[in-house]
């Protein structure tokens, strides 16, 4: 799941990455995950997911508006995982799917 706000203020669209406890795998033991994507040059290390009283992963990062990114998760630093409420899905040079967040426009 992924809420966006724009943020008039600061010019900044604002996304909260979230895992909710019912959509993290089965098969694996989740002890960290982190968001990776072309907004940290896909840095598996620069935005770790936090682990709230619900059980579910949270991250929170501005963006800048009007713009495109390609996104996944990287559980415990080798299984990667995508959003299933992602705005879109492009092939990567991988045989996977990336992830896509489009943020929302400037407004006035």
């Amino acid at each position: 799941m992924i809420k966006k706000q724009y943020v008039k203020s600061r010019k900044v669209s604002k996304a909260t990455f979230i895992i909710p406890k019912s959509e993290l795998p089965d098969d694996i033991e989740v002890k960290d995950i982190f968001l990776v994507g072309d907004f940290n040059e896909w840095d598996p290390s620069r935005h770790p997911m936090k682990r709230n009283s619900k059980g579910e992963y949270r991250v929170t990062i501005d963006l800048r508006p009007g713009r495109e990114y390609k996104f996944r998760y990287m559980i415990n630093g080798k299984h990667w995982y995508n959003d299933w409420n992602a705005d879109a899905y492009l092939p990567n040079e991988f045989g996977m799917d990336n992830c896509v967040l489009i943020t929302p426009p400037v407004t006035d």
